[in-house]
C-alpha cells in the first residue's frame, strides 16, 4: 500500500520546478515553476493541435487558437512581474469596458467612469490591494452620474449596468494582479476546462441527462459540458500542482457561469458576438468571459 500512496503524494506535492536548457540574454539561467508551466503549455498546445488537425472541428480550432493567443499574451507579462501584470489587466479591462458600453448602449458619463475604474482597480491591486474591499461602495457610487442628471427614465438601468460592470469587468480582471504568481495557472486551467467542456458536451450528448441545457440562454452549454469542464479542470490542475476542491469549483463551475453570464448580455443586445475586431473570434469579452468569474473565485477559493 505504501507504493501507490507514495506515488500519489509525489504527484500532488512535487515542486514543479525546472530550468531552461539555455541561458537567456539579460536573464541568465532561468529556473522556477514558470519554466515547468512553459513546458506544460507547449505539450498541451501540441497535443491540442494534433486533435484539431484530426477532428477538423471549426469550434475546436477556434478554442485551440485562443490558447495559442493566451499563452504569450498572458504568460509573458505575468512572468515579467506584478507591474506588467497590472498593465495587462488595465489593457484587458479597458477593452472589455469599451465592448460592454457598446453592447448595452451605456451613456458617455458612465462609460468614462468605468474606464477610470478599469485603470484604478488593477493599479490598486498592485500597490494598495486592501482598497479592493471598497468595491461594493464604489458600485453604489456608480449611480452618481444618473443621480446628478436627474434621470428618472433610465437612471436605475444606467446605474445597475455601471455597478455591475464595475465588478464584472474592472474588479474581476484586477484579480490577475491579486493572484499574480498563480495567475497563469488559473488562466491556463480555465482555457483547458473550456475546451474540455466543449469535448464533454459533444461526446456525451447521446445521453439524455448530458444533453440537458444548463440554461435557455445557451442550448450548447449542457450538463455534459459541465462534466467535461470538471474533469478537464481536475486533470490540468493535477498536472500543474494546484489540485484542490476550491480551485476545481472556481475553474470549472466559474468558467461555465462566466460563459452563461456573457450569453445573457448578448441575448439582451441581440448580437452573436460582443465585438468583431478579433477576426474569427468576435470580441475580447467573447474570449475572457469565463475568466471574469474564474479569477475572483480562484482568489477566494483557491
Amino acid at each position: 500500500m505504501s507504493g501507490p500512496a507514495h506515488w500519489w503524494d509525489q504527484l500532488l506535492h512535487h515542486d514543479r520546478v525546472l530550468t531552461l536548457p539555455v541561458e537567456l540574454p539579460w536573464f541568465g539561467e532561468v529556473t522556477g515553476r514558470g519554466v515547468f508551466n512553459l513546458y506544460v503549455t507547449l505539450v498541451v498546445l501540441a497535443v491540442g493541435g494534433l486533435a484539431v488537425a484530426v477532428l477538423r472541428q471549426p469550434e475546436l480550432r477556434t478554442r485551440w487558437t485562443t490558447w495559442v493567443l493566451i499563452a504569450p499574451v498572458v504568460g509573458i507579462p505575468i512572468w515579467l512581474g506584478r507591474g506588467s501584470t497590472a498593465l495587462l489587466a488595465v489593457v484587458l479591462a479597458v477593452l472589455a469596458v469599451v465592448e460592454f458600453a457598446r453592447l448595452v448602449a451605456l451613456p458617455k458619463p458612465e462609460t468614462w467612469l468605468l474606464l477610470v475604474l478599469a485603470v484604478l482597480y488593477p493599479v490598486a491591486a498592485w500597490q494598495w490591494p486592501d482598497l479592493l474591499f471598497l468595491a461594493p461602495a464604489i458600485a453604489l457610487g456608480c449611480a452618481l452620474p444618473a443621480i446628478l442628471r436627474g434621470d428618472t427614465t433610465l437612471g436605475v438601468e444606467r446605474a445597475a449596468f455601471t455597478a455591475f460592470a464595475s465588478i464584472w469587468l474592472c474588479w474581476s480582471l484586477a484579480h490577475l494582479v491579486v493572484l499574480w504568481e498563480d495567475a497563469f495557472v488559473v488562466v491556463f486551467a480555465a482555457a483547458a476546462a473550456d475546451v474540455a467542456a466543449y469535448v464533454g458536451g459533444k461526446s456525451l450528448r447521446r445521453f439524455r441527462w448530458a444533453a440537458r441545457p444548463l440554461s435557455p440562454l445557451s442550448p450548447n452549454k449542457t450538463v455534459g459540458g459541465l462534466v467535461g469542464a470538471v474533469l478537464g479542470a481536475v486533470l490540468i490542475l493535477l498536472v500543474l500542482g494546484e489540485l484542490g476542491v476550491g480551485m476545481v469549483v472556481a475553474v470549472a463551475v466559474g468558467g461555465v457561469l462566466g460563459d452563461l453570464l456573457e450569453s445573457m448580455m448578448k441575448r439582451r443586445a441581440g448580437v452573436k458576438d460582443a465585438g468583431a475586431w478579433l477576426p474569427g473570434f468576435g470580441g475580447l469579452l467573447d474570449r475572457v468571459d469565463s475568466l471574469l468569474v474564474v479569477l475572483p473565485l480562484a482568489a477566494v477559493l483557491g
